[in-house]
Order: structure tokens, then sequence, then C-alpha cells
């Protein structure tokens, strides 16, 4: 099983623009062809340029989240500023969250955590409870090429 950590996170809040995704979780490659042309419109529109030139630090997040019975995909950071066309702004609540660290390239490194935490460390678990509600995946550069990420999901003690 993949190494994580459960670690206590204050409440925190990111900006966001999203979309509300299409494709079947299972159909992987269908998955990341949506998120891929979502995230290439933000960089061709400038919506990427305006998330960072409002954020506190260089973390850039993935956020996933059910909202209004959808599920949805975002890019996200945490904003000194607001961002008056953001598409959300998503609260995270204060509590425990199992963290799973891990390092790779930018543009798989979201998916394979995310993939890592939901297919191998909650499915195998007994202890803590995924307790719904939005996750999120926030990489930044190492200085070499390479990326650091940690997927933080919202758990409850059984």
């Amino acid at each position: 099983m993949a190494n994580y950590t459960v670690e206590y996170k204050k409440s925190f809040t990111l900006t966001a623009f999203g979309f509300s995704i299409h494709s079947n979780f299972q159909d992987v490659p269908a998955l990341q062809k949506e998120k891929a042309e979502f995230w290439g419109g933000l960089k061709a529109d400038g919506r990427f340029d305006k998330l960072k030139a409002a954020a506190i630090d260089d973390r850039e997040w993935s956020v996933n989240e059910v909202y209004q019975g959808r599920p949805w995909n975002y890019f996200a950071v945490e904003a000194s500023k607001s961002v008056a066309d953001a598409t959300r702004i998503i609260e995270f609540p204060e509590g425990e969250y199992i963290v799973l660290a891990g390092t790779g390239d930018k543009e798989t490194l979201f998916d394979q955590l995310t993939y890592r935490a939901f297919g191998e460390v909650l499915a195998q678990i007994t202890d803590y409870a995924y307790i719904g509600g939005p996750n999120a995946t926030y990489r930044k550069e190492n200085g070499d090429g390479t990326f650091y990420g940690e997927f933080w999901v919202p758990v409850v003690k059984k």
C-alpha cells in the first residue's frame, strides 16, 4: 500500500476555475483528455495567469468535488485577493486529512496521486473513512524540472 499520513489541517479556502466532468471515472483516458482540454483552455484564455497572479504562494491545486449533484474538477490557488469571475470559492473544513505525497511530472502528478489515494489508500484503510466533500492535490516545482505534490482528502476516525 502507498505510504500516507493522517494530518490535522486548519480550514482553508481555494479560489478556482472549474468544469463539470462528463466522462465516466472508470474511463481514465477520457477523463484525462477532458481535464487536459479544460486546463489547456485556462492557459489559452488567460484565466490561469489571473489565478496565479492572485495566489499567495506557488502551489497549484487540482480540486475534485461533487457540486449540485455533478462531479467537478477545478484548477485553484489559495488567493490573496478575489478573482471576479472565478467559478467557485471552495471551503475545506478543519480536521483530519489523509495526506499522500509524491514527486513526478507536472502534467501527470495530480492524477497519479489521486488514483493512488482512491485506488490504494482509501480502498485499504480500516480506521478512517472519507467524509465526502472536496479533495485536493497541490503541486509545486522542485527547481529541477520535477514536481512535489500532496493529495489531501478529509477523513473521520471510525
